[in-house]
């Protein structure tokens, strides 16, 4: 499916790069500063980007090699870290790059296609968010129809489901953007191709699409948000009737680190849509982007991993495993 999509878009797009815009390529001004604060910046976040492929991919082994790990909650964390991995890839490389680049540019082509990725992960996110908190609803609200409900079968179907859709929903915008004619200027500030600063490059005002593509991410975001905020209530009001002290906090503490990534994520992105426009309103929409793009995917890791004694205890088994087979 997602092939599919990606060879309409080559399709779409490299005939509308030649014959509607005189725009080939566009520079993404990313943070511009200095040659040694762009060196520096390079060094921070390439240190980041590794760091993050490390932890994200720790979990992903862990979840993958340790059998104790195949339930239906950590196959969502595996997938929920692998999801990170592929997030990150569709900025930060290129961020880098333009880091060391003088002249900052990125195809008419790419741009599109980081465009197109960038969104569908994102809107992954937003999906696979609601169905880890309707994983941990069904565990604490109805512990005994969770093994019937939420089989591992069942549950990589849900995963499924939520990339096919997420990759599904931006082909439709993204065809009704690269038909705008681009005749310059081609400067965005940005580090990353963005609908909004897109569109205004574009040389006619488009307020329809700009409308919908804001409608679209605003439904995504704020239903997902509220399917989230409901099946945590009813899990709060079920944990608050638990007679035992110890048994509340167990329960608490299966929803902690899922709950710390929904604040992070959800109150990053919600900033984009409740922010004043300002004079520094390109700058603020580029430290937000950054922060959950970027930021959040290095966090998550150490979030789930030091909450969370059985993937600890996968990742110590690995450790030793590994120092074993190297004695050797």
């Amino acid at each position: 499916m997602v092939v599919s999509i990606l060879s309409f878009l080559v399709k779409l797009v490299k005939p509308l790069a030649l014959s509607i815009s005189t725009v080939t390529e566009f520079i993404l001004l990313s943070f511009p500063c200095s040659r040694e604060i762009q060196v520096l910046l390079f060094v921070l976040f390439f240190v980041s980007y590794i760091l993050t492929l490390m932890g994200n991919g720790a979990i992903v082994c862990a979840v993958k090699l340790d059998h104790r790990l195949h339930t239906p909650m950590y196959i969502l964390l595996s997938n929920f870290s692998f999801l990170e991995i592929c997030y990150i890839n569709t900025t930060v490389p290129n961020m880098l790059k333009n880091f060391l680049s003088e002249t900052k540019t990125i195809s008419f082509t790419a741009c599109f296609f980081q465009f197109y990725f960038f969104f569908s992960m994102g809107i992954t996110e937003t999906f696979l968010l609601p169905l880890m908190a309707f994983d941990r609803y069904l565990a604490i609200c109805r512990p005994l129809h969770y093994p019937n409900i939420m089989s591992s079968h069942f549950c990589m179907n849900l995963v499924a489901l939520c990339w096919v859709t997420a990759f599904l929903c931006y082909p439709v915008p993204i065809y009704f953007i690269t038909q705008l004619p681009f005749c310059g200027p081609n400067t965005i500030d940005h580090f990353v191709c963005d609908p909004g600063p897109l569109l205004a490059l574009s040389c006619i005002p488009a307020p329809g699409i700009e409308l919908s593509c804001s409608i679209l991410s605003s439904l995504i975001i704020f239903i997902s948000f509220f399917f989230i905020l409901a099946s945590y209530t009813l899990v709060l009001r079920a944990v608050l009737r638990v007679p035992s002290a110890a048994g509340r906090r167990k329960a608490f503490s299966t929803c902690g680190s899922h709950l710390t990534v929904v604040s992070l994520f959800y109150g990053s992105i919600m900033v984009m849509y409740i922010s004043p426009t300002s004079e520094n309103a390109a700058g603020i929409q580029k430290i937000v982007t950054l922060f959950y793009s970027s930021v959040t995917p290095l966090i998550n890791p150490l979030i789930y991993s030091l909450r969370n004694n059985d993937v600890k205890a996968a990742l110590r088994k690995i450790h030793m495993c590994t120092k074993i087979s190297q004695s050797k």
